[in-house]
């Protein structure tokens, strides 16, 4: 068994294992055994923390999303200007892609497309994104809802370029697709013009 560990180091732990489970064998064939088991834990240890399968995926969801906007955040609000605010998000999202295979997967895997519950978290995440870049939208005169509604365009790029990567087994450059694909949406981005 696992030595013991402060409440938030174990919770991190589990989290970390339960990742990795859930990308490799999806939802539907991870038990809370395994996750147990693979954390060198109790399952009694196991349901201190969370309450079930599913609560244990749903903030897993929550969490992969965190890491990954505050990444997005910081890169765009460190960048000097909005060209390089485009680009620089595309950059973080694409690293993330790139080095955290498993928590890609587990946002974007049949599974959370398969169970409503799961869908709608994972969609929350999406949202999440799109009011983020939203934020970013500077045109004058664009309503709130367009706004939104670009960010959720700008989100579904950069979902579906990392997608057909991951799909595809060839790895993506991070730095040269974020570029090509900045100049995509950037070019769109400059074609709004005030309603």
């Amino acid at each position: 068994m696992a030595s013991r560990l402060p409440a938030a180091a174990r919770r991190r732990q589990l989290l970390d294992v339960a990742l990795a489970a859930f990308a490799e064998e999806g939802y539907a064939g991870v038990s809370m055994d395994r996750v147990a088991e693979a954390a060198g834990v109790t399952k009694p240890v196991l349901y201190q923390h969370f309450a079930s399968k599913r609560a244990l995926y749903l903030e897993l969801v929550d969490d992969v999303a965190d890491r990954l906007e505050s990444a997005v955040v910081k890169a765009t609000a460190d960048a000097a200007s909005p060209r390089e605010q485009v680009e620089a998000g595309f950059r973080v999202y694409f690293r993330f892609v790139t080095e955290h295979r498993d928590a890609h997967r587990l946002l974007f895997s049949t599974d959370s497309r398969r169970d409503h519950e799961l869908l709608e978290a994972v969609l929350r995440v999406e949202a999440t994104f799109a009011r983020t870049i939203a934020a970013l939208i500077d045109v004058p005169g664009l309503s709130d809802d367009d706004r939104l509604l670009l960010g959720h365009g700008i989100v579904g790029i950069a979902e579906v370029t990392s997608r057909q990567s991951v799909r595809s087994g060839r790895p993506i450059d991070p730095d040269a697709t974020a570029h090509k694909v900045a100049n995509l949406a950037w070019a769109g981005l400059r074609g709004i013009r005030r309603p």
